[in-house]
């Protein structure tokens, strides 16, 4: 009898005890139930679709019973920043620096030029208006006094065949015509240092200076003013 009963208290210990062990080692899966009715299972993916282009094909979210498909945000690569020394589409940078070079140079060589031998092209000084009746036209040498000569015209005819520039004004006083009046100044020479060097003004009746410039020709280069009589 108390063999039975021990035996009896060893088994209902052993079968208690399987028990409470069941109970902890066991792990309850949720089920969710879907729109349709059907029973699944939440398990964790392992991995995510991928589409051909290798971004992950997004979840649909349900937008009042519509379907609507997650957007996928792609990387923007940062965009190439404009440069002037682009070479693909400027060149080389040292070439266009020489290039800049060689242009200033030629200009240099150019200015020097005309400082030296003076322009080689008519100068235009402008057109001016006057109610003026008469003009006085006056001119000087403004650089060295080395036997510089103009000849002067006024509308294509020759009114001073031949002027010796002087350091002081000297000049005449014309009657001016009704409209344009085109007035030249033409360098017959460079004196004994070149260019032809000149100041000249156009006066009126009231001693109000129409206008005044300076030139520097070489032998054979007009300078040219217009005076309109209204």
């Amino acid at each position: 009898m108390r063999l039975l009963f021990f035996g009896l208290i060893f088994f209902f210990s052993f079968t208690l005890h399987a028990q409470i062990d069941n109970e902890q080692k066991s792990i309850a899966i949720p089920v969710v139930e879907s729109d349709e009715g059907e029973i699944e299972q939440e398990v964790e993916e392992e991995g995510k679709p991928i589409d051909n282009q290798g971004f992950v094909i997004p979840k649909e979210d349900n937008i009042n019973g519509m379907s609507v498909p997650k957007q996928q945000q792609k990387l923007e690569l940062p965009k190439e920043e404009f440069s002037m020394f682009n070479q693909e589409n400027f060149g080389d940078p040292g070439e266009l620096y020489k290039d800049r070079i060689k242009k200033h140079a030629s200009y240099t060589e150019m200015r020097k030029e005309q400082q030296y031998r003076g322009s080689t092209t008519t100068q235009f000084f402008g057109d001016f208006t006057t109610k003026s009746d008469h003009i006085d036209i006056a001119y000087r040498d403004h650089g060295a006094f080395d036997g510089d000569h103009i000849r002067v015209f006024v509308n294509d005819d020759v009114v001073k065949p031949s002027v010796l520039l002087t350091p002081s004004y000297t000049g005449f006083k014309f009657k001016l015509a009704e409209g344009i009046n085109k007035i030249d100044f033409y360098a017959l020479d460079t004196g004994q240092v070149a260019p032809n060097t000149a100041e000249f003004q156009i006066i009126d009746d009231f001693g109000n200076i129409i206008s005044g410039n300076q030139w520097n020709l070489a032998k054979g280069v007009k300078a040219t003013i217009i005076i309109i009589k209204e």
